[in-house]
């Protein structure tokens, strides 16, 4: 079972014992000696990558829906050049909705998954480099850290170590069940995807200086379920002392449910019942074929009375860190099958959803034919996304002393369907990571390249310093509730007020009066 204390007087004491090969002066390390044996890597240019990590046992046969254990050790040079297949779940390499090849997995899946990929510009081990985490979206159903769109290579040749990490997925990561809770010591079952991300942050603990990564100045990141993950681990008591900061994208205030243990379980026995009443036991013997076969209902954390102990664990601020997050401009266009084809009729239908303040938000978003009800539709659902991102920060910064730095982008990824689709959920992640070369169906101008040197340098100061700012940078403000300022990344690249204050007004005598507010729509 999974250490959950690791001294740090371990981490020192092994980071010393590291071995690196080092080529002549300007040339770059391919080896390290990690606590599990000898890897080796490759090198392009100044960079260092080692794939394939194991930072887990595979969770295979027995293990299956258990909490990750330590990996094997290895005699002689484990080899590091071939990204390991990504954790099961189906397939959709061609894409789907504004979502391009580039967004979505491909090539092999298995259980066997729990590998982590290495990026790193260090030359030998006493460099102390700060070190970002990946972890990917995907509703925690779908994504990889070893996706193309996800290369650390920019961000590594701004002196930052990148770890991109896999964790099970779906029912592998995420089914609770009445005897999964009976064998487990914990009294838990369910977020074993969780387990593996706090599994993957311990093995960085504990080796991260073997790549020149300073472990006290580790970097937790993600968008989507990647950004919910780094919401559960900043309230977790088993993330404590794991990481020193944290970027969510598309992920504060995202107006989830998350299901208690109760509920997750009776979600559990409707997947054995499906499966033909199978006991624990018998479903750990089905293949992952047959698994899928059955696991057509949705799996995702949970509060399970271990990793997050109770309700009132998962908005708290148990690790508290500085947080940069935001959201894009229109997170809905890819999900909401309705977003733009909003008539008059349906934008009543839309705003008949505020109740008792219907007429205060006809008048906040007024429209008298079908081109006024389309522009409401759409500026609303953005409006949303912030006023919950507001409610979000103002809640935490009730009890946090760190800083928050929010963006709302704006900038349409050019290609297919570009304009029914609009500045869609993930569309920042090829300048985040200044990847766009990876897209094969997009067309990227002067001005998209140069968006994604500004948007990637400011994730590296992030990283670096826990402040986005920097020489040659517009000024991005701390978000306080005095001014309540974000900053707007995109065409335009600025400050601005998160909502206008009746807006904002609006929204809380909404969410006040028991209304559900999200970065998505409430209508499918």
């Amino acid at each position: 079972m999974l250490a959950m204390t690791h001294p740090r007087s371990r981490v020192l004491l092994f980071a010393a014992l590291c071995l690196f090969a080092v080529m002549p002066a300007s040339a770059q390390m391919f080896q390290a000696r990690v606590e599990q044996g000898t890897l080796l890597g490759t090198a392009e240019g100044s960079i260092a990558k080692y794939l394939a990590v194991p930072f887990a046992a595979p969770p295979l046969g027995p293990n299956r829906w258990k909490p990750p254990l330590p990996p094997q050790r290895w005699t002689g040079e484990r080899k590091a050049a071939q990204f390991p297949a990504s954790c099961q779940q189906q397939l959709m390499p061609n894409g789907y909705r504004p979502w391009t090849p580039e967004y979505v997995v491909s090539g092999a899946v298995s259980e066997d998954c729990l590998y982590l990929n290495i990026w790193t510009p260090a030359k030998s081990a006493r460099e102390q480099l700060p070190v970002l985490v990946w972890i990917h979206g995907g509703a925690f159903t779908q994504g990889s850290g070893s996706m193309p769109l996800y290369d650390g290579s920019a961000l590594a040749r701004k002196g930052i170590v990148v770890v991109n990490i896999n964790y099970r997925l779906g029912v592998y990561g995420f089914l609770a069940h009445p005897e999964l809770t009976s064998e487990s010591p914990q009294h838990a079952s369910g977020n074993y995807g969780l387990l593996d991300q706090i599994a993957a942050l311990r093995w960085v603990q504990a080796n991260i200086a073997a790549f020149g990564g300073d472990p006290k100045r580790v970097t937790i990141s993600g968008q989507s379920a990647g950004a919910s993950s780094v919401h559960h681990l900043i309230a977790s008591p088993l993330a404590k002392d794991l990481f020193a900061r944290a970027i969510a994208q598309s992920g504060s205030g995202m107006g989830i449910d998350v299901p208690d243990r109760k509920a997750a379980e009776a979600t559990g026995l409707s997947f054995a019942q499906a499966a033909g009443g199978l006991t624990l036991a018998q479903l750990r013997k089905l293949s992952a074929a047959e698994i899928d076969r059955f696991a057509k209902l949705h799996f995702a954390p949970i509060v399970d009375g271990w990793l997050l102990p109770d309700a009132a664990t998962v908005d708290a601020n148990t690790n508290d860190t500085p947080v940069l997050t935001g959201m894009t401009r229109n997170e809905d266009s890819g999900m909401n099958r309705n977003y733009g084809n909003v008539t008059l009729a349906g934008w009543r239908e839309e705003i008949a959803v505020y109740s008792s303040l219907q007429k205060d938000f006809s008048s906040l978003y007024p429209a008298t034919n079908d081109a006024e009800a389309l522009a409401a539709s759409h500026l609303l659902s953005q409006d949303r996304g912030l006023a919950s991102m507001y409610l979000w920060a103002k809640r935490r910064l009730q009890t946090s002393r760190q800083p928050i730095y929010a963006y709302l982008w704006t900038h349409i990824e050019p290609g297919p369907e570009s304009a029914r689709y609009l500045a869609f959920h993930s569309s920042e992640m090829p300048y985040v990571f200044h990847t766009l070369d990876v897209a094969k169906d997009r067309v990227f101008t002067d001005k998209d390249r140069a968006l994604a040197d500004q948007l990637n340098t400011y994730w590296a100061n992030w990283i670096k310093t826990g402040n986005p700012n920097g020489d040659g940078l517009p000024r991005w403000p701390p978000f306080k509730l005095e001014d309540k300022q974000i900053m707007e990344l995109g065409d335009e690249t600025r400050p601005r007020a998160i909502l206008e204050e009746p807006k904002l007004k609006a929204f809380e005598r909404y969410n006040t009066s028991g209304g559900r507010l999200g970065l998505f729509s409430t209508r499918r």
